[in-house]
């Protein structure tokens, strides 16, 4: 089978969702048109039939006229539950030499559309809950009559109900009528909330009002051993000891010693914050707890008590099995760099604590080193050295939100962690020897299941700059780069909100959305006016600043915004877009943006023509012998990536990437940012590349090629029919992950 296409006269119906119908499709391309994987099973040998090529190659699918028949009838049902009771389905076959191409045509004729809709509440109890319902119905008169979109609308219902204490709702008690005798092919329908069904010891069915649930007591296992509670009751009652701690109406079951604090598992627990059951709070405490990172396993189960309160509600006891994670872990890592062709090696060791004192705060630990052989031009000189960089990271996370106001109402999701964090790192270079102090205080937090907020109320850095190279500093004439080699602080505060729907363990269509706000130096600034404090020239380039701890400090505003979008076409197939926008605009006591907060472009993870700080800022095209320093304050890039599965862990690419880095106030020709002319320096490049997909790491190789070079003189900025290529506009990249 070569081909299989559906075509259909309404626009109304998703093509892309009829092809899930079909019985039999044929053999998965790349490209569009290679069969790749159809053509390593026919270089198999004929006499294996389990040969390696066949294990991972694919047989070619041979065309089936019973198959054939079986999508007409399940395309015609799809249109059916679609409203469209008259479809016709019919199929062509064309065949040359030894292809076939089947092609689907749908007739869909006129649809039975809703013209009344209504719901009978048969149970009395839940009445008042159902009509304060009916405005948030998604059935609509004037629609097709959709039965998927019934089914949607009765899974909303039940859950509405289960979400005001009625537990044992289920869409058993909810049922539709549909009289489509009206003509016209109209119909009316009507949604039929029930009883309750309970069927005795004997079988017989008898229907009861559905009844609110309210708790009685909360159990809480700390060390529950799921393959121990196979072979014993499902509470795991008799797998561990009765060391129980109660508060409350809290029961904490542990072996010996309590590990976790009762209160934090107690303000994890939202199950009861409404009185009664509600489908929401459990969800809502599944993800609290899976967010403290403490267990591997959580089950939350619920026991009728056969009890009911003084309101007359049945009761429940909630039940939450937890088994914890490894208390303490250390890690080593060991890798090879290589940043614009200058090779080193680099090793972090890495300890985290979670639960430090028992209310499940997080230590992570991070020591760090590096060397790297690289070199840089001062005039027509070039010397080689090699860099040092050393440096130690403390994190500390508490699952609490850390502040003198109530968080109840202000974080319906989750609680939010607060985030502290002190950082050193030495850097040694032969123009320059750097250290770099920070610490930080903020919080994070989900508003939803792919919502994320990270606020930091502070976010100190402190640089300074010694040992300087007289001869390389004296060589720098420039605002912009003398910038990066001054003492200087940043006390900022910045927010970065993601929404990312990607599953990691699931290969799915995903929308990633990453927008952030930076804003440095104003209250340092406003306190210098107000006390009248002098400035001080500290750069004949830069003018006077103000100082805090001895140092200038930065003032600047920063914001960007990176769209991602993945679209997986088939098992082997998958696009992902990217797009990334940017600005940092230095005022007040600044001059320039500090270099940790310039945006630079090239590398494994942008343009990949380009080696990393090559490119920009704008048609700027520095020394070859210069260091690398090319940095700007705005930045645009696309980005697009076709990925493809080939042999075992092996996978391809082939991708285009745009965009360049522009300066705000630079004296350097051709570097800054105009709106009437900025289209017209946009690199692009090309190229292709492999992955090897080892489950828990991805180790990825790009080659890439440019095609517009905006560093050229215009009209000979495109290579193809300007020049030939060099091995200068090709760049190979080795990195960890996907680029993005």
């Amino acid at each position: 089978m070569n081909k299989v296409k559906v075509e259909v006269d309404t626009k109304n119906i998703d093509r892309q969702e009829l092809k899930n119908y079909f019985r039999q499709t044929p053999n998965t391309s790349i490209l569009g048109f290679w069969k790749f994987h159809l053509a390593l099973y026919n270089l198999s040998s004929r006499k294996k039939n389990d040969g390696w090529l066949k294990r991972i190659g694919e047989a070619p699918v041979i065309y089936d006229p019973f198959l054939t028949r079986r999508s007409d009838e399940e395309l015609k049902r799809y249109m059916h539950n679609k409203g469209y009771y008259d479809a016709e389905v019919t199929d062509t076959v064309y065949r040359k030499k030894k292809k076939a191409e089947v092609v689907y045509r749908i007739t869909a004729n006129e649809p039975y559309t809703i013209s009344r809709y209504k719901v009978d509440v048969l149970d009395d109890s839940l009445q008042t809950i159902v009509h304060q319902d009916s405005t948030l119905s998604t059935v609509h008169v004037g629609e097709n009559l959709d039965m998927d979109k019934l089914a949607s609308e009765r899974l909303r219902m039940v859950r509405t109900l289960k979400d005001q204490g009625y537990y044992r709702m289920n869409r058993n008690s909810i049922s539709y009528e549909a009289d489509t005798t009206l003509g016209k092919r109209q119909s009316a329908v009507t949604m039929l909330v029930g009883e309750q069904e309970i069927q005795d010891s004997l079988g017989n069915i008898e229907y009861q009002p559905h009844t609110k649930f309210t708790f009685r007591n909360f159990y809480f296992l700390t060390e529950y051993e799921p393959r121990k509670a196979l072979f014993g009751e499902h509470l795991n009652m008799d797998m561990v000891p009765q060391d129980t701690l109660k508060v409350d109406n809290y029961y904490f079951i542990y072996k010996k010693s309590l590990r976790f604090r009762p209160d934090l598992l107690i303000n994890a627990n939202h199950i009861g914050d409404a009185g009664y059951y509600k489908v929401s709070e459990v969800e809502r405490t599944y993800n609290e707890l899976s967010l403290l990172r403490l267990f591997k396993v959580i089950n939350i189960q619920f026991e009728d008590t056969g009890q009911r309160d003084s309101l007359g509600h049945s009761m429940l006891d909630c039940i939450i099995q937890l088994t914890p994670s490894t208390k303490q872990s250390y890690s080593f890592s060991l890798e090879g760099t290589n940043s614009s062709g200058n090779l080193g090696v680099a090793g972090n060791l890495n300890y985290q604590h979670r639960n430090l004192f028992k209310g499940g705060e997080i230590l992570d630990v991070q020591l760090r080193g590096a060397t790297e052989r690289q070199s840089y031009g001062v005039k027509d000189s070039v010397k080689f050295f090699n860099t040092l960089e050393t440096g130690i990271e403390t994190k500390l996370t508490l699952p609490k939100f850390l502040a003198p106001i109530r968080s109840n109402r202000l974080f319906q999701y989750s609680t939010p962690k607060t985030l502290f964090s002190l950082a050193y790192n030495y850097q040694r270079r032969p123009d320059y020897t750097r250290t770099i102090a920070r610490a930080s205080f903020g919080y994070q937090w989900k508003s939803s299941e792919f919502s994320t907020h990270r606020i930091n109320l502070l976010d100190f850095n402190l640089v300074k700059m010694f040992s300087y190279d007289p001869e390389f500093i004296a060589s720098i004439e420039n605002l912009y780069i003398r910038s990066s080699y001054t003492d200087h602080s940043i006390s900022s505060f910045n927010y970065i909100y993601t929404y990312n729907t990607q599953r990691l363990q699931k290969r799915t269509n995903y929308k990633y959305l990453r927008a952030s706000f930076e804003t440095a130096g104003n209250t340092l600034y406003g306190y210098s006016k107000l006390a009248n404090r002098p400035q001080e020239l500290t750069d004949t380039l830069a003018g006077g600043q103000y100082k805090f701890l001895g140092t200038p400090f930065a003032q600047y505003v920063r914001t960007d915004l990176e769209y991602r979008r993945g679209w997986v076409l088939d098992k082997y197939n998958t696009v992902v877009i990217r797009g990334f926008g940017g600005i940092a605009v230095p005022y007040g006591n600044s001059k320039q943006v500090p270099f940790e907060r310039k945006y630079f472009t090239g590398g494994a993870n942008d343009i990949r023509a380009w080696p990393v700080r090559s490119l920009g800022p704008g048609t700027y095209k520095a020394d070859p012998n210069a260091f690398p320093n090319q940095t700007g304050d705005v930045k645009l890039e696309g980005n697009i990536e076709y990925r493809y599965k080939m042999i075992g862990m092996l996978e391809g690419a082939f991708f285009l990437d745009v965009g360049n880095i522009w300066s705000l106030n630079d004296n350097r020709p051709g570097t800054e940012f105009r709106l009437d002319k900025f289209y017209n320096e946009l690199a692009v490049g090309t190229g292709t590349g492999f992955r090897f997909d080892f489950s828990y790491v991805i180790f990825r190789l790009d080659v890439g090629m440019k095609l517009c070079d905006p560093s050229r003189p215009a009209g000979s900025r495109w290579i193809i029919g300007n020049r030939p290529y060099t091995t200068d506009d090709f760049n190979v990249t080795f990195a960890i992950g996907y680029p993005f």
